[in-house]
């Protein structure tokens, strides 16, 4: 998990870096690659008792819907979408990384979860119900809001 976000950092400062009319082809890079890297940590937490619409997962799907349209602006030659964006996104990612991802590591390793082959060691100790928070730090209604401000600012600064 901690490759795979330094790669998303890289691919966001490549982002930053690029001027306009070489935008696109980075910027689909950083698609693609969020598109595998949030599918990954999808398929760890259904592997790992958390429900189908849980809410690390739903700010995956909304974080990478505002990406596509950003993209398919950027396509078009409107880039401001992809610029206003990026920053609120980098702020996003962090603030994502510390608490859902952070929380779904800690859920993996006490359920004894290996990524490489799937094997789950400690399955006694699965939920007896599946996960409809983020199985940590921001399962509270609080922290949930405020992730969930978060995503909403990523998206207004895409308007």
């Amino acid at each position: 998990m901690d490759e795979t976000h330094k790669e998303f950092v890289d691919l966001m400062a490549q982002v930053e870096a690029t001027p306009d009319e070489a935008l696109m082809p980075v910027w689909q890079a950083l698609v693609a690659h969020t598109e595998e890297h949030f599918g990954q940590e999808d398929r760890w937490m259904l592997a790992t008792g958390f429900a189908t619409g849980n809410c690390h997962a739903t700010q995956h799907k909304v974080v990478l819907d505002i990406m596509r349209e950003g993209g398919k602006r950027g396509d078009e030659g409107d880039y401001s979408m992809i610029r206003g964006m990026t920053p609120e996104l980098a702020s996003w990612f962090s603030y994502h990384a510390q608490t859902m991802d952070a929380a779904l590591a800690q859920h993996m390793q006490s359920v004894g979860f290996d990524p490489a082959s799937g094997a789950l060691l400690h399955s006694d100790a699965l939920p007896a119900q599946p996960i409809s928070g983020c199985g940590g730090a921001c399962s509270t209604p609080d922290d949930h809001a405020q992730h969930g401000a978060q995503a909403d600012k990523v998206a207004q600064s895409a308007v």
